[in-house]
This record gives structure tokens, C-alpha cells and sequence, in this order.
């Protein structure tokens, strides 16, 4: 025998010596929570059910035992009834776990238990919340844990480790939208804020509050505590009377214990429900029904039903299956309430000409008396209608009844508002979210205008569910007379198996309305068609010869963020043959924004892509172009190289002058044997050939700043570190970088200053706003090392690779003066107070001046040398002072105008006293060997100021013999 004791809590009656389970329910012992398994496909043998009684305190204590032996019971064997579960609801002593709890069959009676406290949810509710302990909750919230929990995750279709965030698939598909909310979903919180311009003409979807729903809103926290507030409803609910026991109040109490139960009611649904049942309650009606008003003034308002029909057994669930009744302003007992704003109160519905017959006929239910009152807000405005039906006992509502329906219809108005407006703050933020994620998945990958479209087309679709979607561009000479290509979606497609893995929509499918397309592009109006056929606009041969049928359009234009038409947007046919709504057209609009933006950035970057293309294309025909042949390279390698001494490369008073470019390249080679360059770095004599031919080639034939110049500042550069032996302080690594800078560093020079740049606004000025030519010489420095066969630095490793870039880099931007001069004062305070060299920024600040001193090295020349090489700088000057003249129209400084070219010896002077003699001081200072360097510059500032004295005495001259005319 299978044994089951039953705590029931129920006190003990007089007189009471059998017990059934008939007996149980009708004395409300209540005291098991039965929970059931699935019925079996055998149905259950009967059980015989011998209960004995044991009195103990005030409790019934209930033995039950079955005629069915013991024995394991599994999911396979169980029969048709199982319980499998038994809670107890009394008193804390008796409590039994459920897990302890033998499995018990029961009968036809025991289930009839079961049937009516399925039937009466709010006793089995009063129940539990009054007599459940903690441990029974406890309890009941660990067995429905798991279910609930992987219910939910079904329900939102993610997986417990998988994250929320929209990371983009892997592969070329274009990701399904997940619809997070239909646009549908927006009509119950009434017509959204359409999109808004700001004050400077940018689009924006943050909509400002008005005064009304900043005063109405009761608490801004809603949102932020949205957790905090559903917890505080549950302690609210724990705390509800039950039914029995609000009958027992007073009118005053009554309504004060109703009121505080919808005070902390958001939802709206919700909230309507436990109106209606509580004014039920109030009025003693049998049944009730709540209407909201949706729409605006302007646009037409009606009343929906939130709840139609809610009875005393009504749920929640029951009446969110039903579907929405509609009423027309004005139309009906309703109408006219929400239209007049007054009550109305019936005896005898059917005598009443607004009172419409046809609900009663669908619903075989009879209205009697019928109680109708609008629900007002704070500022007097009708926000609903609330009515009650047949009372209970009595022939009609009584003049009372309408006192208490108005009192507590007071606060009923005041929760409406506070819950709508709770909503609409929700349904705005669903609504940025949506938008947001419309901008990230079409700003997150732009790389071709099919994939834009379709990502496009997939995501409205999603949220405006409709039977078709186009997006029609349009060709950019048309002026919005025709269109160049038309991708277009149907709400089939979003069904087929490769909508995950497309990358582009289809195209030209259906013909195009060009009606209502045209008119859009051309005039970029919005059209919002309810009915195409009915509408002048719409070319109904589009839909012959097919099975397909326009009935409404959203159409659109597309702009770009100039403003520009660049396309169409055409939604068909709304779901359920709907109409689009103003919402609708408020998605379609920002839709249209960001696709603007969109395939605006799309067509911007497949240009990008076309344009580097070109350019690859154009710096590989400059990279030949500029490459020496190899018929020069092996020429100057078959050369024999003199010797430093022969070639008087040591020599500070180096002169270049005798020397052909083919010489000049020999001695080139011969510095980087000196210096143990090429052993070192492994340099390939045939590249280091054509490497320096190269060079040679891409100096253009100015009047200074050409081939002889670069190659004398890196002669100077070879007899400066072997006379000073300062390779043993740069190292091979900078001392390759520097020869290589010193070579390099004026490569394409065009004979015009950085200055020049600026004013002429050239596009070498757009490319880089400070030491313009510098940057411009290192890039093409750069590019000749990475031209094939000219790869010198081929051979080290990307460790000494990235510091040689690294120190010529800086070396090439040091010869420009402006980084002379911002440097020039930490320099000397490292002379003055003898700092070591070892430390990295030392040694940067000495390269950069070794740069200087060795690019101005022409002033340290003999005065011969001096000269000629003076006349060469002032001609391109000169050059350079006439374009500004004839071509800007500006006045050239003086250094560069030929008008005052008699001033050239004391510009030299104040150009030697500024810049020059400060940095070779301070080398003569660093090394005694560079002393010859400081006193030639000291005699060829005597030579410049004595040519300045014989220009002024000839300019005197020429004075006095035209004052001696005159």
C-alpha cells in the first residue's frame, strides 16, 4: 500500500468523522498545490481512496492510501493522472517538500478539485498570497526557474552565451534582421514625434518634451528604475485584499483599497484590466468594457478597445486574445461620450437609437442597463470611455453608482495618462534603438552599393512588413526623368534559404510605377496612397498581365546630405491591407536619411577605391619612369672608383665644379665604401648603382636646389663624420640614414620655397601644412628605396629598417630652417653644459644639426666658391619672387626681388649673423676639427659687407651724376 499523508489547513469541524475529498473542497481545504503531468496514452486504473483522520491541534490530518502496490514510478510507466508534486499551504510545522513527496494517483473527484480552482484563479491567488510561506515560494521559484528561464531564451530566440550585441556575421551574406519591434508595434502609443530639424538644419530623432508630458509625467525615474518599479508592483500585489474581504468595506474604503491598486500600474493593458474588474466590483456589473482614444485633432480621432467584455473571471490573457474594436468618433453610445465629454447612463440599451444591436447578435450576450462615462486626464481632455453592463440585482444603475464611477474614474484618468505617457517614452526608446541599429548596419560596412541596398531592403522590410520594397536610384544626368538601376524585395524572399547568404538584392523584377516613382523623384514629395487605384498618379497597366495587385504605396525620396535626390524608396501593400500611417512615413523618412547617407558614402567610397586604383596604376608608371635604367646601373658599376683622397672628399674646401655627373656618382659609391656602408648592410653594388642613378634622375634641372647640391651637402655630411669620428657616436644604422638623407633631401625640388607653397595653395600644400617640401622630398625618397631595383634596404631587418626610416625621416624634415629654429636653443644649452650623447634625444638634436650645418655648408666655402654659389641661390630666389609677381600678384619679399638686388651682400651679412655663425660656433665648440668651418664663414662675412660698401659708393655715384644732370 502506497501511503500519502496530507497536511490540510482547515480547522476541524464539530461533528466531523469522515472525510472525502468532496468534504475537503467544499470546506475550502485547500492545503495541496497539485502540479500535473502530461496524460499517458493508457488511461489510469481506478484507485480506491481510504482517508483516516488523526486529530492534532487545530489542523485535519489526512492519511490517504491507494490499493496500488509500491513500486518505482518512471516518466514511461506513469499513468493517465499523476501528481507530482504537493506543496503545503498552511501552517509552517506541517510544511512537506516536494521533492519528499510520494507520487500519488487520484480520481475523477480529485480532479474536479483541480478544475475549480483552475476556475477561480483569484481565490487560488488570495490563497497562496495570504498562507504561502517563504519556503513554499522558495520552492515554487526553484522549480520554475529553469523553465522559465529557457523559455524565455526561446522566446527571444538567443542562446544563454550568445552576445546581444550586432556584431557582424562572418562570410559575404548580408545579416537577417532580427525584428526587434514591428513598426505596427508603434499605433498603440499614438502618433510618434516625427523627425525634427535643429536650429543649424541637422536632422534629429531626440524628440524635446512638451510642457503637458513634462507636468504629467510623475517621475522621470521610470525608465532608469524600470526593475526597481516592477519589484515594488510585486510587494504592491502581495499586499492586495482579497475579494471577500474588500466586500466588506465601506464605499469610502473600498475605493481607497481600488485606487491603491492601479497606482503603480505602467502597462496599460494591464491597468485597463483591473479597472474594469474593479469597477465591476464597485457597481456590482457584470460586465465592462474600456476605450481609449488614439489619433490626433487634426488627423481624425477614434476610440479602440484596450478591453472589451471583462467579466469577474476575466484574465489578462483571455482578453489580449480578442481582437481590437474600432469606433468612430461620434458614432455610437461610446462616440458620443468621448465626443460630448458627459455620461451616459442607460435603463434599457434597446430602447436607445445609438446603441448598436450586432455585438449582442456575435456574442449571444443581452445588454440591459448600460452605465458610459469618459475618462478625463488632469487637464480635463478625454483620453478614454469607460462602461459598465447589466447590474447585478437591481433593474438599473442608480444615481450613486454614477457618483462612484465619476470619483473613481477621477483617478482611473490620472493612471491612464501616466501609463500611456510611460509607454510612449518606451516606444520612443525602441524607436532610437531601432533607428540606431539601422545606422550602425549601414555605416558598418560601405564597401559596395548591392550589398547597401539589400541591407537596406532587408531591414525594412523587417520593421514595416509589407508586400514589396524598392529602392530605385537614379541616374545622375537624368534630373529625375529615369532610373539607373531598381532593386526591389518581396516579403517572399525574406522566407528563401539564401537570404542569409546574398549579397545583393534583385533587380528589375516588376515594372516600375513611374507614376508615382517619377513624380516622387522629380518633385520630392512624399505619397502616402491608400488606395493606388483611386489615385490620379498611379498607372494601373502595371499590374496587367500579372497576378499582382497595387492597393498602398509609401513612396519616398532619397536625398543625400547636400540635399540631392539620389534615388526613390517605394513601399507596397502594408500587412492585412492596411493603410501606411503617419508613423510609417515618420520610419520611412529616417530610413530614407541614412540610406541617403548611406549610398551617398557607398558611390563616395567605390569612387575612393576606383581613385586608388588609379593611383597605384599612376605610381607604378612613376616608379619606372623614375627608376634608371639597368643599362645605367651596370655602366656606373663597371666604372673603377678613385679614392677618397684622389677625389678630395675629406676636404672641407671641396669644390664640385670639375667634376662631371658621372664622377659625382663614383664618389657617391665611394662614401658608402669608406663608411663600411655596403659590407655591413649588405648592400648589392648593381641596386646601390641604379639606387644612386635613380636619385640622380629625380632632381629636377633648377638653377640650386639639383644634383650637385644634394650630392655637395652629403660630401660635407662624409668629411664631417670621418673628420670628427663621429660614425663612432651615430653608429652604422645613422650614419647609412644620414648619407642617405643628405643625398635625398631635396628630391623633386621645383625650385619655389615652402612659403610659395602656401600662397599658390598647390596641392604638395594641401598634402602636408607644415615643412611642405620636406615631407614631399622624404616620400619620394621612400618610394625610390621601394622601387624594384633600387632596394638598398633590402637586406635588413624590419627592426633596422624601421629606425633607418625612422632617423631619415627626421634628418630630411631637420633641413627645413623653421625646425632649425625650434630646435636650435635646446641644441646649445647640450653644448654648453657638455651633456653626453649617448641619449637618444641628444643624438637626434645633433643629426638634425649636422643637417643644417652641412645644407648651408656653402657659406664655409673659399670665397670663389662662396660667390657662385651665392648667385645660384639669389637667381632662384629671384625666379621665384617674379611668379609671385606676375602670377599671384603679390609682392615678393625682399630676398626675393630682383628689384632689390643691391641689397643681396647685406642680406647675406644679416642671413649669416642669424642663422649661420650661432650653429658653426657651436660645432667649432663640439670639435676643434670644424674650426676651418667658423673662420670661413667669419672672412666671407668680411667679403659680403666689403661688397656692400662698393654698392653703396656706386649707388651714390649713379645719384650724384643724375642729380649732376638735373
Amino acid at each position: 500500500m502506497t501511503v500519502c499523508v496530507l497536511i490540510v489547513s482547515a480547522p476541524l469541524l464539530p461533528g466531523d468523522t469522515n472525510c472525502d475529498v468532496s468534504a475537503l473542497r467544499r470546506k475550502q481545504c485547500f492545503g495541496l498545490g497539485f502540479k500535473l503531468a502530461s496524460p499517458p496514452n493508457n488511461p489510469a486504473p481506478p484507485v480506491l481512496w481510504s482517508l483516516r483522520r488523526k486529530q492534532k491541534g487545530p489542523h485535519l490530518r489526512v492519511e490517504v492510501e491507494t490499493d496500488r502496490p509500491t513500486g518505482r514510478m518512471t516518466a514511461e510507466t506513469a499513468p493517465s493522472t499523476v501528481v507530482t508534486g504537493a506543496e503545503g499551504g498552511g501552517g509552517g510545522a506541517h510544511q512537506h517538500a516536494a521533492s519528499k513527496t510520494p507520487l500519488l494517483y487520484y480520481d475523477q473527484e480529485c480532479a474536479k478539485v483541480e478544475a475549480w480552482l483552475d476556475e477561480h484563479p483569484e481565490f487560488m491567488q488570495d490563497y497562496f498570497l495570504r498562507k504561502a510561506t517563504r519556503q513554499v515560494v522558495d520552492s515554487w521559484l526553484v522549480t520554475h526557474a529553469t523553465s522559465t528561464s529557457s523559455m524565455t531564451q526561446s522566446s527571444t530566440g538567443e542562446s544563454p552565451t550568445q552576445p546581444t550585441g550586432g556584431s557582424s556575421r562572418g562570410g559575404s551574406g548580408a545579416t537577417t534582421p532580427v525584428r526587434k519591434i514591428s513598426a505596427h508595434e508603434f499605433e498603440r502609443g499614438g502618433l510618434l514625434k516625427p523627425i525634427v530639424t535643429t536650429i543649424d538644419g541637422t536632422p534629429t530623432f531626440l524628440v524635446t518634451p512638451s510642457p503637458d508630458s513634462t507636468s504629467n509625467c510623475t517621475s522621470t525615474h521610470h525608465m532608469a528604475t524600470n526593475n526597481n518599479m516592477h519589484n515594488s508592483n510585486a510587494a504592491q500585489a502581495s499586499q492586495r485584499r482579497s475579494r471577500i474581504e474588500l466586500r466588506h468595506l465601506d464605499e469610502k474604503e473600498l475605493i481607497f483599497e481600488l485606487v491603491k491598486d492601479i497606482c503603480n500600474e505602467l502597462d496599460v493593458r494591464s491597468l485597463c484590466h483591473k479597472i474594469l474588474q474593479n469597477v465591476s466590483m464597485l457597481l456590482r456589473a457584470d460586465r465592462g468594457s474600456l476605450f481609449l482614444v488614439q489619433g490626433s485633432t487634426c488627423g481624425g480621432r477614434c476610440l479602440v478597445s484596450k478591453l472589451f467584455d471583462v467579466c469577474s473571471r476575466s484574465t489578462l490573457e483571455e482578453m489580449e486574445k480578442k481582437e481590437e474594436i474600432k469606433i468612430q468618433w461620434g458614432h455610437g453610445i461610446v462616440g458620443f461620450v468621448a465626443e460630448s465629454g458627459e455620461q451616459v447612463n442607460i435603463p434599457d440599451a434597446y430602447k436607445d437609437n445609438r446603441f448598436n444591436h450586432d455585438i449582442d447578435l456575435m456574442t449571444g450576450y443581452r445588454t440591459r442597463t448600460l452605465l458610459c462615462m469618459p475618462i478625463k486626464d488632469c487637464n480635463g481632455e478625454v483620453i478614454g470611455v469607460a462602461q459598465v453592463i447589466n447590474k447585478q440585482g437591481e433593474s438599473c444603475f442608480t444615481t450613486n453608482d454614477e457618483k462612484i464611477f465619476a470619483s473613481y474614474l477621477q483617478f482611473c484618468g490620472i493612471g491612464l495618462r501616466n501609463a500611456q505617457l510611460y509607454e510612449t517614452s518606451q516606444l520612443e526608446v525602441k524607436r532610437n534603438q531601432v533607428l540606431l541599429d539601422l545606422a550602425r548596419m549601414i555605416f558598418e560596412e560601405q564597401s559596395t552599393i548591392e550589398h547597401m541596398v539589400y541591407r537596406i531592403l532587408t531591414h525594412t522590410q523587417s520593421l514595416i512588413q509589407c508586400q514589396r520594397v524598392q529602392v530605385l536610384l537614379l541616374h545622375q544626368a537624368s534630373k529625375g526623368s529615369s532610373f539607373s538601376r531598381v532593386f526591389d524585395l518581396e516579403a517572399s524572399d525574406m522566407e528563401c534559404e539564401d537570404v542569409d547568404s546574398r549579397t545583393s538584392p534583385f533587380e528589375s523584377r516588376f515594372p516600375i510605377n513611374i507614376g508615382v516613382t517619377g513624380f516622387v523623384a522629380t518633385t520630392g514629395e512624399t505619397l502616402n496612397i491608400a488606395d493606388a487605384y483611386s489615385h490620379e498618379s498611379f498607372d494601373r497597366s502595371v499590374d496587367e498581365g500579372t497576378n499582382f495587385r497595387h492597393k498602398s504605396i509609401l513612396c519616398m525620396p532619397i536625398k543625400n546630405s547636400s540635399g540631392q535626390i539620389i534615388g526613390v524608396i517605394q513601399l507596397v501593400n502594408k500587412f492585412d491591407d492596411l493603410a501606411f500611417t503617419r508613423n510609417d512615413e515618420n520610419f520611412v523618412e529616417a530610413f530614407s536619411i541614412f540610406c541617403g547617407m548611406g549610398i551617398h558614402n557607398t558611390h563616395m567610397y567605390e569612387k575612393a577605391v576606383v581613385a586608388m586604383a588609379k593611383q597605384s596604376v599612376t605610381l607604378e608608371v612613376l616608379s619606372y619612369h623614375a627608376s634608371a635604367s639597368l643599362d645605367e646601373a651596370h655602366r656606373l658599376k663597371s666604372y673603377v672608383v678613385p679614392s677618397s683622397k684622389k677625389l678630395r672628399l675629406l676636404d672641407f674646401t671641396f669644390d664640385d665644379i670639375h667634376m662631371s655627373d658621372d664622377e659625382t656618382l663614383k664618389a657617391c659609391l665611394r662614401m658608402f665604401m669608406d663608411l663600411d656602408l655596403i659590407e655591413r648592410f649588405h648592400i648589392d653594388y648593381e641596386v646601390l648603382c641604379r639606387w644612386l642613378s635613380s636619385v640622380k634622375k629625380n632632381y629636377r634641372n633648377v638653377t640650386y636646389h639639383n644634383w650637385r647640391h644634394a650630392f655637395n651637402v652629403a660630401q660635407m655630411m662624409f668629411s664631417i663624420i670621418s673628420a670628427t669620428q663621429w660614425w663612432k657616436v651615430f653608429g652604422d644604422i645613422e650614419c647609412l640614414a644620414l648619407v642617405i638623407a643628405c643625398l635625398c633631401h631635396d628630391l623633386d625640388h621645383r625650385g619655389t620655397n615652402n612659403s610659395f607653397q602656401i600662397k599658390a595653395s598647390s596641392p604638395l600644400a594641401q598634402l602636408y601644412s607644415t615643412s611642405t617640401m620636406e615631407h614631399h622630398h622624404f616620400d619620394q625618397c621612400i618610394m625610390i628605396l621601394n622601387s624594384p631595383g633600387n632596394q638598398i634596404l633590402g637586406n635588413l631587418s624590419s627592426e633596422e629598417y624601421s629606425r633607418v626610416v625612422k632617423v631619415l625621416e627626421d634628418a630630411i624634415l631637420s633641413t627645413d630652417l623653421a625646425v632649425y629654429f625650434r630646435k636650435r636653443g635646446s641644441f646649445f644649452n647640450v653644448v654648453r653644459t657638455h651633456d653626453n650623447w649617448v641619449h637618444e634625444d641628444n643624438r637626434e638634436l645633433l643629426r638634425g644639426m649636422t643637417m643644417t650645418v652641412c645644407d648651408l655648408a656653402a657659406i664655409t666655402k673659399p670665397w670663389e666658391i662662396e660667390k657662385r654659389v651665392a648667385d645660384l641661390v639669389s637667381s632662384e630666389f629671384f625666379e621665384q619672387g617674379d611668379i609671385e609677381r606676375e602670377e599671384l600678384n603679390i609682392t615678393p619679399i625682399d630676398m626675393m626681388n630682383r628689384e632689390k638686388e643691391d641689397q643681396l651682400p647685406l642680406m647675406q651679412v644679416a642671413f649669416i649673423d642669424s642663422i649661420c655663425l650661432p650653429i658653426y660656433e657651436a660645432f667649432a665648440d663640439l670639435s676643434p676639427t670644424l674650426k676651418p668651418l667658423v673662420d670661413r664663414v667669419r672672412e666671407n662675412k668680411m667679403h659680403w659687407l666689403e661688397l656692400s660698401e662698393v654698392n653703396v659708393t656706386q649707388k651714390r655715384k649713379v645719384i650724384d651724376g643724375e642729380d649732376s644732370r638735373q
